[in-house]
């Protein structure tokens, strides 16, 4: 017969070892809703794309020469992939109705999040600026 502590230990062993799973099953179920993936403005623009009500993350770099700001807020501009962007497709329009990020530049990365529109414009609801690791803010007085 075994004693009586080590059925009491077997038992705690067992419960900390399932909490534990289970805590980690939660944990990565949580992540899982809030991945923060993008598509590719090159797969967008494909045809067969679909249009709809979802909202999408896409990243890529604004085209140099893209940016219109018509006034203080509505500007338009152009993105194409952030890899190998291909001459052969054309570049993804989109419109942003809100101020745009400081770092927001032509040639720089951007993520955009917004809708498709039946025109095959995007139409961005939020634009982040991305920049590299070697980020330096502006000195005061420059």
């Amino acid at each position: 017969m075994k004693p009586k502590h080590q059925n009491k230990r077997l038992m705690t062993m067992a419960i900390v070892t399932f909490a534990a799973i289970g805590g980690a099953y939660l944990l990565l179920g949580a992540l899982g809703d809030n991945k923060q993936l993008f598509v590719n403005p090159s797969d967008v623009v494909d045809s067969t794309y679909v249009q709809g009500a979802n909202s999408i993350k896409i990243g890529g770099l604004v085209v140099e020469g893209s940016l219109v700001k018509t006034d203080g807020l509505n500007s338009s501009f152009s993105v194409i992939n952030f890899d190998n962007p291909d001459p052969n497709i054309p570049a993804l329009p989109v419109v942003y109705n809100d101020v745009l990020p400081d770092l927001f530049a032509e040639g720089q990365g951007t993520v955009i999040t917004g809708k498709l529109a039946e025109n095959g414009t995007f139409i961005a609801s939020n634009v982040l600026a991305k920049h590299d690791e070697n980020y330096m803010p502006k000195m005061p007085g420059s």
